[in-house]
């Protein structure tokens, strides 16, 4: 049993990139159709799609590679608050990820959204993760 599911969807889509596989299979959840949704919006990840399983959904992710060097889309994800320590921040103190180069994913009160949209939102909410 996974007591993180954020760092389970992250460490599976990190594995994945290693070892060079152009698709990867996640249990799914709301909050991890949020992020997916993310990624793809800001250009991480290929495509998705969210699929019926027999015991519970799962999400179909299309990693993103350089169409000559190979090299990943995403160089690096971070899990920020995590069970034994959550992370939250308001609008004064949303974090840059590499000065606006990365992404931040927040969990708010107006839903899954990145930093950049939380500074416009003017909302503050838990940090889930990093990704640039």
């Amino acid at each position: 049993m996974v007591t993180d599911s954020i760092a389970d969807y992250l460490t599976r889509i990190r594995n994945a990139q290693m070892a060079g596989h152009k698709v990867v299979e996640i249990p799914a959840s709301n909050l991890k159709k949020d992020m997916t949704k993310i990624l793809h919006d800001q250009g991480y990840i290929l495509s998705y799609k969210f699929e019926q399983g027999q015991v519970q959904d799962v999400i179909k992710i299309a990693l993103k590679y350089h169409p000559k060097t190979k090299e990943p889309a995403i160089h690096d994800m971070q899990r920020v608050s995590r069970p034994g320590l959550r992370k939250y921040v308001d609008t004064r103190h949303i974090p840059r990820v590499l000065n606006g180069l990365g992404i931040a994913i927040l969990s708010t009160s107006s839903g899954v959204i990145t930093d950049k949209d939380a500074r416009k939102n003017n909302v503050g909410g838990e940090v889930l993760c990093y990704i640039h």
